[in-house]
């Protein structure tokens, strides 16, 4: 969909994951998306219904009757969490689901969210409301800290 939207003259941006797949003969590490059928769009008003004219486009997510605006600074987050370095040392902090954390280290940080899934011992599922819904993420102990 990139590759269509780029020959429209539309700059996309679609954020992919590695994840290990399971299926009942083997595993495999396959790209899918990071937000299950979105892929964001930088158009002037002028491309707001050439780009609902493109094959596999369905609509827009909207508020109110209008596109939804995402800011630069919130795609910038996404490219930089998709780009985050895995920590790996111990971390003595007890986090336990329900908790409300905050990132304090790497591009996320500032961002706030609820614990939804201890992982090992080295990582945590947490959930950041944004985009008119909210983002899961798997990020290391080592960037948050356990709000009070």
């Amino acid at each position: 969909m990139n590759q269509l939207l780029e020959e429209f003259g539309v700059e996309s941006f679609l954020p992919i994951v590695k994840t290990l797949k399971q299926w009942s003969d083997r595993k495999k590490w396959v790209e899918e998306p990071l937000f299950k059928s979105y892929i964001f769009v930088h158009i002037t008003p002028d491309q707001y219904y050439d780009v609902l004219n493109i094959s596999g486009i369905v609509r827009y997510i909207t508020f109110e009757g209008k596109a939804a605006i995402v800011p630069e600074n919130q795609i910038l987050a996404i490219k930089q969490y998709l780009n985050l370095e895995k920590d790996t040392h111990d971390i003595p902090e007890n986090f336990a689901v329900g908790n409300n954390i905050e990132i304090i280290k790497g591009s996320l940080i500032g961002l706030q969210g609820n614990l939804i899934q201890v992982q090992g011992k080295q990582k945590v599922k947490i959930e950041i409301e944004s985009v008119g819904g909210s983002v899961v993420l798997t990020i290391p102990k080592s960037y948050l800290k356990i709000l009070t």
